[in-house]
């Protein structure tokens, strides 16, 4: 094909939706099935009514081929799971007495069998549900969830392609089962899994599909030569089967880098490869190569992980070169527009001008429908909206909102000592510990305390304007009343206030700091049926006046134990926001340190002793390729110094992390030069324990002892168990006691239950070390 008839063919098309819906329908319905006021009928229409809104959306964008099985109602690589009949011991039971019921148990866990591990899917904040495998798995077939939703795209008059997680991503994905020796590794059942690819693909075949996706996204990482060899077999093998679709592998997030000369010459029809950031990389080694002769190329030029408009006479220019390397090339989202909100149309609040600088999913299928008509008729058939989008690149770059001198001087007077505390760790420690006077294993939470549905309405109604602020306060004050009664009560050291007045941990911070858009429909999945409000970071930041020094210094007012104050560390508030891309990374933070360090210091000045700044984004937003690691861990360590440095010795500062792999960065974690560090460890059963020791890690440490990402409630025997993992890794002189993450997502029934046991076992350990 020419690169003439190669443009004539271009088609649009995209890898995937948002699943919730324009109100959250999914987790309503969702969390209505977990309280038994849903039945299994009616969510299934739910989602069957949400699938058709999905494909007639992209379709009146002008999507020519709509994707199917992206629909979750949980997690894509769980489905991928039991997709494969890769189901634990411990829920095969469940499963099989209620299917349903089985998936969730493996998603939530029952309180007799703990869930899955969870953590970030690569370098976004959406977490996926960590396969369990052994070297007696048996992998079997159960393409029904497949079929079935191809079969209704099919019935509704749409092109679909199926999307499934590849084999050799999936495999890379899993860790070992609990009891497998941890050195087992899950890819040498690739030959085991292959077989069961082939029979999915055999059904979706039979049932009408012209094109099956495979996502590869593992391969955009540094690989071995034996992944990359298992790669190439596992496509080798699959694209030699002669019942089955055309194949499609897509990559994403990433350049592939070696990855993609193995991908180039499997037996497949075509490439999915992402064209934006890092990524843009892949047009030389594409050309390196000599391009995809014969074959599709399916191009994602427009970024689906920010929100920005796509500069659409760059993508047209990209996408012209990208002609002469393959026999047709197809225009598409850089990834599946699951980690972008649903549309912006419902904004009300955000002012207009701005508005036209935002894309959301609907915004970006117009996007990627606009380029392929471009593509396909030349750019003349798309003047109106070249033009358009030139004008709101233009307001952009020349807005005020972007740039604020006073700001730009302040970062550009930092210097190396603005983020080093004056004081070694060693010499802060005694200090802290003299003037805390803290028992051993002291025990704490991580912040935040359930937020209840009469925290949420009073929020509701002050927005609404049927209570006054006084009103309200009023209501937040008898929460934090009752959160310190409760800690007090239970026998908890180090206290919190419980965060009541706060939506989101990003978002509450991001409302009272310059530079920063909040939206009111701009949900975005980070896991299961919780959704999150990323806010849009615009211009440059700074804050006007103190954020949390007035409800922390009323908790303390309360007590006589310390209260810790609560913030949200820079990276993590880059992390959780669609970030500016109109300038580094490494400034934005920079200038979020900044604002962060004077709330860190009005605290201290108000007698707040310890002082937690959450970093759980540090891991998640480390670069997927080595190479590009140790510039991006300079600049996001330097950001959190900056943001606790020059307080005082006896301020004892903490961080928290959760829900990622933290073996590759203890090093980073060590630079931070935090006091004291809180990480998740219920689910990876004390891994990063371990993981700590091994690097010599000299600071405190909580690994913590309860899952809260799962209803059941841990007995005081298995945190006590787990706490003498930690004891095995961690000297008692610097270990805490404390759960994995926030409460805000949990009751209040399991949550005191859960605390009540947690204090239990510190003390039965204590009582053990001190008789030892």
């Amino acid at each position: 094909m020419t690169a003439k008839s190669a443009a004539a063919a271009a088609r649009a098309t995209v890898y995937g939706y948002p699943r919730q819906g324009r109100d959250r329908e999914l987790k309503k319905a969702v969390e209505g099935y977990w309280k038994g006021r849903v039945t299994a009928e009616s969510l299934a229409r739910t989602a069957r009514e949400l699938r058709r809104a999905n494909w007639r959306q992209l379709t009146e964008a002008g999507i020519h081929e709509v994707p199917t099985g992206d629909f979750s109602y949980y997690d894509h690589v769980l489905d991928t799971s039991v997709m494969v009949g890769a189901v634990p011991a411990r829920h095969r039971a469940a499963l099989d007495a209620d299917a349903l019921d089985g998936y969730f148990a493996m998603a939530r866990g029952t309180q007799d069998a703990a869930p899955l591990e969870m953590t970030k899917w690569f370098d976004t904040n959406y977490h996926y549900l960590v396969p369990e495998l052994g070297p007696d798995t048996v992998f079997t077939a159960d393409s029904g969830k497949q079929v079935g939703e191809l079969a209704e795209a099919l019935a509704l008059g749409h092109t679909p392609r199926p999307v499934l997680v590849g084999p050799v991503t999936y495999l890379l994905l899993a860790k070992p089962a609990p009891g497998v020796d941890p050195g087992f590794e899950p890819l040498t059942l690739l030959d085991r899994l292959l077989p069961v690819y082939a029979e999915v693909l055999a059904d979706l075949r039979a049932a009408g599909a012209a094109w099956a996706q495979l996502d590869e996204p593992a391969l955009v990482q540094d690989r071995s030569r034996a992944e990359l060899a298992a790669a190439a077999r596992a496509y080798r093998d699959l694209g030699a089967l002669t019942d089955r679709s055309k194949l499609l592998v897509a990559s994403y997030f990433d350049r592939l880098g070696e990855a993609l000369p193995v991908l180039a010459e499997a037996p497949v029809d075509g490439l999915a490869l992402d064209f934006t950031g890092a990524a843009a990389a892949n047009l030389d080694g594409l050309a390196a190569v000599g391009g995809l002769p014969g074959k599709r190329l399916v191009a994602g030029v427009v970024d689906g992980r920010n929100v920005w408009i796509d500069d659409l006479g760059r993508s047209l220019s990209t996408l012209g070169t990208l002609l002469g390397l393959a026999g047709r090339v197809d225009v598409a989202a850089s990834c599946s527009l699951l980690h972008v909100p649903l549309d912006t149309a419902p904004e009300r609040d955000i002012d207009p001008q701005i508005l036209r600088w935002l894309a959301f999913a609907r915004q970006k299928a117009t996007e990627v429908a606009t380029l392929a008509r471009g593509l396909a008729q030349g750019p003349d058939t798309i003047a109106a909206e070249l033009a358009a989008n030139r004008a709101d690149l233009a307001s952009r770059a020349a807005s005020p909102i972007t740039r604020d001198p006073a700001v730009r001087a302040r970062t550009a007077a930092v210097t190396a000592a603005d983020s080093r505390r004056p004081a070694p760790y060693e010499q802060r420690a005694r200090a802290q510990r003299a003037h805390l006077d803290l028992p051993p294993l002291p025990t704490t939470t991580i912040g935040s305390f359930p937020q209840t549905a009469g925290l949420r309405a009073a929020r509701t109604d002050l927005r609404a304007g049927r209570v006054d602020t006084a009103a309200y306060e009023e209501r937040i004050r008898t929460e934090i009343r009752d959160v310190i009664g409760f800690q007090e009560k239970t026998g908890l050291d180090v206290l919190v206030h419980g965060e009541p007045e706060r939506n989101d941990m990003v978002q509450y911070f991001a409302e009272q700091l310059t530079g920063y858009l909040a939206t009111r429909h701009g949900w975005v999945q980070s896991y299961g049926t919780r959704y999150v409000r990323p806010p849009v970071l615009a211009g440059d930041v700074s804050r006007p006046g103190p954020m949390t020094v007035r409800w922390t210094s009323y908790a303390a007012s309360l007590t006589d134990r310390p209260v810790k104050g609560m913030l949200t560390g820079p990276v993590t508030m880059l992390a959780w926001s669609f970030v500016r891309d109109d300038q580094p990374r490494a400034e934005t933070a920079r200038q979020v340190a900044l604002a962060l360090r004077d709330e860190v210091r009005d605290l201290e000045a108000a007698g707040t002793s310890v002082i937690q700044v959450d970093e759980p984004a540090l891991r998640e937003t480390l670069p997927l390729r080595s190479a590009d690691r140790p510039a991006y861990l300079a600049w996001a360590t330097e950001a959190f110094r900056l943001t606790t440095g020059g307080v005082r010795d006896t301020t004892q500062i903490h961080t928290h992390m959760c829900y990622a792999e933290f073996g590759d960065i203890v090093r980073a974690i060590d630079d931070l030069d935090a006091d004291v560090i809180s990480l998740e460890a219920a689910r990876s059963h004390m891994q990063v324990a371990r993981e700590l020791a091994a690097h010599g890690y000299p600071r405190e440490a909580g690994p913590g002892v309860y899952d809260i990402h799962s209803p059941r409630v841990p007995s005081a025997e298995e945190a006590a168990a787990l706490l003498r993992e930690g004891l095995a890794a961690i000297p008692a002189a610097r270990l805490w006691v404390n759960p994995d993450c926030g409460l805000k997502t949990r009751g209040w029934p399991e949550t005191s239950a859960s605390l009540e046991n947690l204090v239990a076992a510190a003390r039965t350990v204590r009582q053990e070390l001190a008789g030892e």
